[in-house]
Formats: structure tokens, C-alpha cells, sequence
């Protein structure tokens, strides 16, 4: 079929493989000047907002990243603003929204910019992939949105998209298959100046809004007549789903310290789950918590709590909460390496969704 021979050979000069990059570019610019998204806050040319948003929605849906976006951006809304604030104060406005290392990366990030590129913003692609957190299709997307300039982007969307219009079977994580989707993305690029901007944005909306991982609106896309997957009902087998392992469970006991109306909480390593935020302290049995918790004071165990289930990318997490209530305080131990809080405040630090929510409660039946 068409999109076969277009996937085998991408340059090859014939008609066939002309005529098919060409329909599915002119379809999509066409598609996402009606029916495209037109008004999000980051549909700007500042650089610092594009990749702002660039950033919060790696692996976060957009209506998620809404409310955070300007959240950020009414705290920081300069990237100096942005590289003087300490990492503490860009960690609360980014609990919830996960990954955390991408926070870490953009405050990193800023501050490489005011230090090496005198505050100014770069907008070429190959001195933005060389920063903290920007990769090869994030760089694209600054570049083309900041400036207009070409660029190819390829985040897990229009892989998507790709395999499924030009019948790509194999798993997309295949160096290969990746290989592939590079140059078959960089061959459907306008190649008029004025219409990279709308084919990106286009790209992004159809696989957002339209040909979206389960249950795509097939029948409203603009590609369903050149689209390999929806022309021959295979959309829930294109792209080939990754052989699924089953997720590996980890146990903790955290440790709800309770003193006159404070808790106690540490603050986690600069690197790994929850790098730089405030959290709970935590043992792996009941044996271990009560020598930390005699660490902190004289105290009474409290009933335990219901097992608080939170996943994670790479495995799924069981947390047994066991609140304690300290009648006396014994002097800070410094191998734990934490602190009191006023529990209202404690709720305004950088905490992990997980922690925040058991904290709420704790607020509603302690205190």
C-alpha cells in the first residue's frame, strides 16, 4: 500500500512517497487551523514560557499542567526570578505534578542561562539540547515555537501518531524503528517557513485530542484516509505495546510524629524518589520505627492506619502509616536529620502528593 512503500523509503525521489508526505503535511495544517488548540497560555513566542511548558507537560496531560503553569509563572515570571529562587521555593509549586527531577532540572537550567548565556534565552536547537533536562525533541519544539525556525519533534504523541497513519508495526522503543521515526519525521516537514509553526502544533493537538493512545476518534481524523491503523482496525495493536513486567511491590512504615500540634519530617536526598522534598520519616519494620521514634522522644504508639497504596513509574509502593504521639521531646538527633513543623505550615512546604494527603488527614483527627 501507499503508506508501506512511504515507511520503507522515505527519500527515495518517486511520486508514491512525494505524494504521501505531502497529503498528510497539507491535511494537518489544514486540520489544525480549524480544529487545533488555539489559546493555550504557552502558545506564545517567549522562549521561557514555551519551554516552561515544554517541561510540565513531559509525561502530564495538559489539563494538569494548566493550573500549575500559572501558578509558576505568577511566582516566577522571569527566568531570573526563576534562577535567584532557591530549589525549596520551585519544589512547592511543583508538588504534585511528579518527576521531580524535572523541577531540579529547570531551576538548574536557569541558572546555567544567566551565568553562560548572559540571561538571554537560547532558541537554537543545539546549544538548547546541551542544557539540564532538554532533550532532542524538546529543543525542537523551543526552537520552532520561539522562532519559527525548522525543527523536528518526536515525543511519544507523534510516535504515536506516525505509526499508526504509515503502519509502523514494530515496538517504538527498537533503536531501529526510533532511527526510522526521525528521518520520516524530519521528511514531513513544510517546507514553506510560515507553516512550521501550525504542522508542529498540529502534531501535538492530533495526538492529544484525536488519535489518542485508547479509544482515537478515528472517524474525525484528518489522516483516516491515508491512516494505515484506522483503515484496516488496527489502532489497538499499532504501536505494538511494550511486553508489560509486572510492576514490583515495595513496603514502608512512615512515621506520623505528632508533638503539640507539630510533625515531624525529614528531607530527602538531592537525588532519587522525591530528590529534595519533605517527607516522612520511614523504616522497614515496626521494630525499626519505635527505636526512631524513641530517637525523637518519650512517646505513645497511636492505632495504625489503613496501608496507603502510591505507584510510581517503575514499581508500585505500600505505605503503612503509623502515627505516634511524643510526650516529651528528647534533644534533635542529627542522623535523621530532620525537623518540627506547625503542621498548617508543614502543609506548605515541598511535599510528595502521598505525603500531603496523610497529612491532611492527620491535620483533620490530631489537631
Amino acid at each position: 500500500m501507499l503508506c508501506d512503500i512511504v515507511y520503507r523509503n522515505y527519500f527515495s525521489i518517486n511520486k508514491m512517497s512525494v505524494r504521501a508526505t505531502r497529503e498528510f503535511t497539507q491535511q494537518l495544517i489544514v486540520w489544525q487551523k480549524a480544529h487545533g488548540r488555539h489559546h493555550l497560555p504557552w502558545q506564545v513566542s517567549d522562549p521561557y514560557r514555551i519551554w516552561l511548558s515544554e517541561i510540565m507537560l513531559q509525561q502530564t496531560q495538559v489539563a494538569t499542567v494548566l493550573g500549575y503553569y500559572d501558578c509558576f509563572l505568577k511566582k516566577f515570571p522571569t527566568l531570573s526570578s526563576l534562577a535567584q529562587a532557591s530549589i525549596d521555593d520551585v519544589l512547592v509549586l511543583w508538588s504534585g505534578l511528579g518527576y521531580y527531577n524535572r523541577a531540579h532540572y529547570l531551576h538548574q537550567t536557569a541558572q546555567k542561562i544567566m551565568s553562560d548565556f548572559q540571561g538571554i534565552f537560547p532558541t537554537k536547537q543545539a546549544i538548547l539540547e546541551t542544557l539540564p533536562g532538554i532533550g532532542r525533541s524538546t529543543a525542537a519544539a523551543i526552537t520552532v515555537f520561539a522562532t519559527g525556525q525548522k525543527a523536528t519533534i518526536l515525543d511519544g504523541n507523534v510516535k504515536r501518531v506516525l505509526a499508526r497513519v504509515f503502519g509502523i508495526e514494530k515496538p517504538l522503543d527498537n533503536a531501529k524503528t526510533l532511527k526510522d521515526l526521525w528521518e520520516l519525521a524530519e521528511a514531513l516537514l513544510p517546507t514553506h517557513p510560515k507553516k512550521i509553526i501550525p504542522y508542529t502544533q498540529g502534531l501535538m493537538d492530533l495526538g492529544a485530542t484525536v488519535c489518542k493512545r485508547t479509544q482515537p476518534f478515528c472517524t474525525i481524523c484528518p489522516m483516516l484516509r491515508i491512516c494505515e491503523a484506522g483503515q484496516h482496525q488496527k489502532t489497538d495493536v499499532i504501536p505494538a505495546q511494550k511486553t508489560r513486567k509486572k510492576m514490583p511491590m515495595r513496603h514502608t512504615i512512615m512515621l506520623l510524629a505528632i508533638f503539640n500540634k507539630k510533625i515531624y519530617l525529614i528531607k530527602r536526598p538531592k537525588s532519587g524518589i522525591w530528590a529534595g522534598l519533605f517527607s516522612l520519616p520511614e523504616q522497614n519494620d515496626i521494630i525499626a520505627i519505635k527505636a526512631l521514634a524513641n530517637q525523637l522522644g518519650t512517646y505513645i504508639m497511636l492505632p495504625k492506619w489503613p496501608k496507603y497504596p502510591h505507584t510510581f513509574t517503575h514499581f508500585n509502593l505500600v505505605i503503612s502509616p503509623q502515627p505516634i504521639k511524643i510526650i516529651a521531646l528528647k534533644p534533635p538527633p542529627e542522623n535523621l536529620l530532620g525537623q518540627w513543623f506547625d503542621l498548617e505550615k508543614a502543609l506548605l512546604v515541598a511535599l510528595p502528593t502521598p505525603i500531603h494527603q496523610l497529612l491532611i488527614r492527620l491535620q483533620k483527627m490530631y489537631i
